[in-house]
C-alpha cells in the first residue's frame, strides 16, 4: 500500500466553514473500480483533516488488488480519531460501499457512530437557488469560483488504475492521485455553500421594511414590501429566485425580499355557513340572529361560497394560515391574504413567521 501525507495552510475565516470544518470533522473520498462492492474494489481513499489553520491530507492507495484490506483498515482506524464525516454525496455511495466492504472483510463497522455531512444532500436543498445544469462535485466547485488542474472522471480513471496494476508508472499513479487528492482537498472550500442553508433556516435579522411603488411590463402601478435581512452568515455569491407574489435576491451578508402588495377588495370567508344568510343586494353574509330583520326576498341562506364579508386594505399574500384573519379573492383559492397592519409592521415575531413561510414556499417550488 502507498500512503501520501500533506500538510498545507487553508483560510478558515469564511464562518460557515470554520464552524463547520472542527479538528474532529474528517472528509474523505473513495474511488472504485465500479459502483457494485460485491464485484469491484476500493482502490483509493482520500482523507482531510483539519490541525489548528492547517489542511492535512491523507491518501491509502492500493498498488495492487490485494491491497484493498489494507487501505480499508488503515482508513477504519483513521476514523476512531473522529465523531463527524464529510463526503460529497457519501450516503449515497462512499459509505453504503465501504459498509458492505466492511461485512466482507468482517471489519468493524466504524459508520454506525459517526455522524455524517453530505454536501450533496445540502446542495439538492438549494438547487432553486443556484440554477446549475449539474450539480456535481467539479459544477459546484465552478460555481464557487474554485478552479482546479485535474481533468478526468472517476469512471475515466477505471482503465487507468487497471492498467496500473498490470504495468505500474509514475505517470498512471499521479493522474490516479491526482485526481482524489482535489476531490478531498476541494471538498472544505465547498462549505460556504451552507450559507445558503442557513438562511433557509432561519439564520438571519430583520433589518428593514419599507414600502415602494413600481410600474409592471404592463404599465401599471403597483405596491409592493421591500425587506431586508441580514445574513448571519454571508452568501458566497450573490443569487436570486422568484415565485409568483415573492422574489429574493441573496448577496454577502444581505438578503432582499420583495412582495408585492395587494391594494383592494378582498373577503373573509365566515366559518359555519348554516348559520348565516346571504345579502345578494349588499354582495354580503349576515348571523341569521341578525337577519331574521332583512326581508325574505333580500336574504338566502348562505353557502361556504357566499359566506363573507369585504374589505377594502392592503394586504400580503401567503400560501399557510401563518397570520390571521384569513382573506381571499374566492373561496376555494388556495392562496391568502393577511392585512398590512401597524401590528405586523412593529412585530418581528410576526415578521420572522411571514419571512421563514416565504423561504419555505421558494424552497418547494420548482424554479
Amino acid at each position: 500500500m502507498i500512503h501520501w501525507h500533506e500538510e498545507l495552510p487553508f483560510d478558515f475565516t469564511d464562518q460557515t466553514t470554520d464552524r463547520i470544518f472542527t479538528e474532529s470533522a474528517l472528509f474523505f473520498d473513495i474511488e472504485t473500480t465500479g459502483f457494485s462492492p460485491a464485484r469491484t474494489s476500493v482502490y483509493l481513499i482520500g482523507c482531510a483533516f483539519r490541525r489548528g489553520d492547517m489542511l492535512c491530507c491523507e491518501q491509502f492507495f492500493a498498488a495492487s488488488y490485494g491491497e484493498e484490506a489494507e487501505v480499508i483498515s488503515t482508513f477504519i482506524a483513521l476514523t476512531e480519531r473522529y465523531d463527524t464525516l464529510i463526503t460529497f454525496n457519501g450516503i449515497g455511495f462512499d459509505i453504503p460501499y465501504l459498509k458492505a466492504k466492511c461485512e466482507h472483510f468482517h471489519f468493524s463497522d466504524p459508520f454506525s457512530r459517526l455522524a455524517c455531512v453530505d454536501i450533496f444532500k445540502a446542495v439538492s436543498r438549494i438547487k432553486f437557488l443556484l440554477k446549475l445544469s449539474s450539480f456535481k462535485q467539479k459544477s459546484i466547485e465552478a460555481f464557487l469560483g474554485i478552479s482546479r488542474e485535474d481533468k478526468f472522471h472517476g469512471g475515466e480513471l477505471i482503465q487507468v488504475y487497471q492498467e496500473y496494476v498490470k504495468s505500474p508508472s509514475d505517470e498512471a499513479l499521479f493522474l490516479l492521485r491526482q485526481h482524489n487528492y482535489e476531490d478531498v482537498l476541494d471538498m472544505p472550500r465547498l462549505l460556504p455553500i451552507f450559507s445558503y442553508l442557513d438562511l433557509l433556516d432561519g439564520k438571519f435579522s430583520i433589518l428593514s421594511l419599507v414600502g415602494n411603488e413600481y410600474t409592471a411590463f404592463d404599465g401599471a402601478k403597483n405596491k409592493e414590501l421591500l425587506i431586508t435581512l441580514r445574513n448571519t452568515a454571508p452568501v458566497p455569491r450573490r443569487v436570486s429566485c422568484g415565485y409568483e407574489e415573492f422574489y429574493l435576491t441573496a448577496d454577502g451578508e444581505q438578503t432582499h425580499l420583495r412582495i408585492r402588495l395587494f391594494e383592494g377588495e378582498l373577503k373573509f370567508f365566515f366559518d359555519s355557513y348554516r348559520d348565516y344568510d346571504y345579502l345578494p343586494d349588499e354582495d354580503r353574509a349576515i348571523h341569521k340572529s341578525i337577519s331574521t330583520f332583512v326581508d325574505k326576498e333580500h336574504r338566502k341562506s348562505a353557502t361556504a361560497a357566499t359566506c363573507y364579508s369585504k374589505k377594502c386594505a392592503i394586504f400580503l399574500p401567503q400560501y399557510e394560515a401563518i397570520i390571521t384573519p384569513l382573506f381571499r379573492e374566492k373561496y376555494k383559492d388556495k392562496k391568502t391574504y393577511f392585512e398590512l397592519t401597524t401590528e405586523f409592521i412593529e412585530s418581528e415575531e410576526l415578521q420572522r413567521s411571514y419571512i421563514e413561510h416565504i423561504l419555505r414556499q421558494l424552497s418547494a417550488k420548482k424554479h
